[in-house]
């Protein structure tokens, strides 16, 4: 038995903690990101974390 329960809290924390990031570095007068570099890389990884965890919850 594979138990993966546990997984998906990790991914979860990650994706909120990315989430409010990405929006506390957004400018929305200027709609701008105060470091665009970083930003892009905060996104992917908000990206990628929030596809895992719905692909976990349709595999099960």
């Amino acid at each position: 038995m594979n138990n993966k329960k546990g997984q998906s809290f990790p991914l979860l924390i990650i994706a909120i903690v990315l989430g409010w990031t990405i929006f506390k570095q957004f400018d929305f007068e200027n709609l701008k990101f105060e470091k665009p570099a970083l930003a892009i890389v905060y996104i992917l990884t908000f990206i990628l974390s929030v596809y895992l965890l719905i692909k976990n919850t349709k595999g099960k």
